[in-house]
């Protein structure tokens, strides 16, 4: 497929409208007729195969991101970290560690959301990926506890942008009616790094191959992910959108006539017709996320973002602790949670076949309340197999929460500030998980397991009662159309 390269001319099958009908003083009206012909696309191969690629970036993306909680008992074993953390946000204790990468999530999403928006998606989805990989790459050699925290805090600027990239770039290349089904995708293959990440630390974390540390080598490995960069750099076009948005319309055309032609090719007979175009919104400033409709969307996902990622992290990130803390042993640990963490990729992929059939804000509702019943029940739960079963129910809950608020979220801004509108919103996940590592870790000292899912059932009550009061229906709209 090295041809679906789509940076340049060939409209060879489909002939491309007319330069002159778009105003040259109107980019907002070209970048409305592009997504047109972006939305009525069928989902054929090369549709797909953007998808795909986009996809694999965030595979290595959740590999580096989630190997926090796996490798934790190898920092506790190398004495570099201790399992308690020294006072309330000690910096010895794994929340410190954790608190590092959130750290930089936080900064990264909410003070670089705009260089997507300023440089392009395909720009900043290449570097960022590169930023993170190489910072981990000097964290792996580090020997203290200070040493990972501040390269895990770098790497986490790189992550941030990335996360905010992605879910951009998707929801303005795939066409409306496959935007749902290709965020799940994107989740589907995404979260098949769990339980890569997780076999591996069960391999790999309690012994040192060669002479290094175990968990040096699951940061190791993370990190050939760069050689892919450049390969699907390649392969993947600029968003058409964002071309069009930003005076660039020939580019715009030139990559819209080539993916036409080679999807009327494998659709084997003529594309339908594109519907009425809805001028894009123009470029925006921090305040104009904050007129309506948008500030009343901003709020709610505000509010959102700050309690999922309590319910989400919570699990993720401290699953190994959580089972140990259940009386199982710490070898035991990691082989209930190789086997939990195969879970992580079926949620997405159940959502292949339901992310289009239903509003997003109703599988959110239903899964965050998925996350609370098997929390609590896990909490009490001491048979091997009652901790796996429970286990794999926590891990689809949050994952089908995951790819559905990813979708929905990037919904509900328009071309001209969806970048920038949903750094903005996802950084305070990030903000809250720097606190919730810490918060976990006094609950789990203080009031034991219970205490933790006691704590995120809280918190998946106040997302369902946010997202059914305040959360706007978006299923098969244009992205435009849900703007307006």
């Amino acid at each position: 497929m090295d041809d679906v390269q789509m940076e340049s001319g060939d409209e060879r099958g489909v002939a491309a409208p007319s330069l002159s009908e778009y105003p040259k003083d109107s980019n907002l009206i070209a970048a409305g007729k592009i997504s047109a012909r972006l939305d009525r696309l069928p989902p054929t191969r090369s549709v797909w195969f953007m998808i795909v690629l986009l996809s694999l970036g965030f595979f290595f993306e959740l590999y580096d991101m989630l190997f926090t909680g796996y490798v934790a008992p190898g920092l506790y074993r190398s004495g570099i970290f201790t399992p308690t953390t020294p006072g309330l946000f000690g910096t010895t204790g794994i929340a410190g560690f954790m608190a590092a990468l959130f750290s930089g999530l936080f900064i990264g999403t909410i003070g670089c959301g705009v260089l997507a928006d300023k440089f392009g998606r395909r720009a900043i989805f290449t570097y960022s990926l590169l930023w993170y990989t190489v910072a981990n790459v000097v964290m792996a050699f580090q020997t203290t506890a200070f040493g990972i925290d501040s390269w895990r805090f770098i790497s986490g600027l790189g992550l941030g942008v990335e996360m905010v990239t992605i879910g951009t770039y998707i929801s303005e290349l795939a066409p409306k009616h496959l935007r749902g089904r290709a965020f799940a995708c994107c989740q589907a293959v995404g979260f098949s790094a769990v339980p890569v990440v997780s076999y591996l630390s069960y391999l790999l974390v309690p012994v040192e191959p060669f002479g290094v540390e175990g968990w040096r080598w699951i940061v190791f490995i993370g990190a050939h992910g760069a050689i892919f960069v450049w390969w699907i750099r390649r392969r993947l076009p600029e968003s058409p959108r964002w071309l069009a948005q930003n005076g660039r319309i020939d580019e715009a055309q030139h990559i819209m006539a080539r993916l036409e032609a080679r999807v009327e090719s494998e659709f084997g007979r003529p594309l339908p017709p594109p519907g009425a175009p809805i001028p894009a919104t123009p470029h925006g400033r921090f305040s104009d996320m904050w007129v309506a409709p948008y500030g009343k969307r901003m709020f709610m996902m505000i509010v959102f973002n700050i309690f999922q990622s309590i319910g989400f992290y919570g699990f993720a990130n401290w699953v190994p602790t959580l089972v140990v803390k259940q009386g199982v042993t710490v070898m035991n640990s990691l082989l209930y949670t190789s086997i939990i963490a195969i879970a992580a990729p079926i949620g997405p992929v159940i959502g292949l076949f339901i992310a289009d059939r239903f509003e997003r804000k109703t599988v959110i509702m239903a899964a965050a309340m998925m996350v609370m019943a098997s929390g609590l029940v896990f909490s009490q739960a001491r048979n091997p197999g009652m901790i796996i079963a429970l286990g794999i129910c926590l891990t689809l809950g949050s994952n089908i929460m995951s790819y559905s608020y990813h979708s929905y979220q990037a919904e509900l801004f328009p071309t001209g500030i969806r970048a920038r509108a949903v750094g903005f919103a996802y950084s305070w996940s990030r903000f809250s998980a720097i606190f919730n590592a810490f918060l976990i870790a006094f609950f789990l000292d203080r009031f034991d397991v219970l205490g933790v899912f006691l704590f995120i059932a809280a918190a998946m009550c106040v997302i369902t009662l946010d997202i059914a009061l305040l959360g706007p229906r978006t299923k098969n709209l244009a992205l435009e159309d849900i703007a307006h």
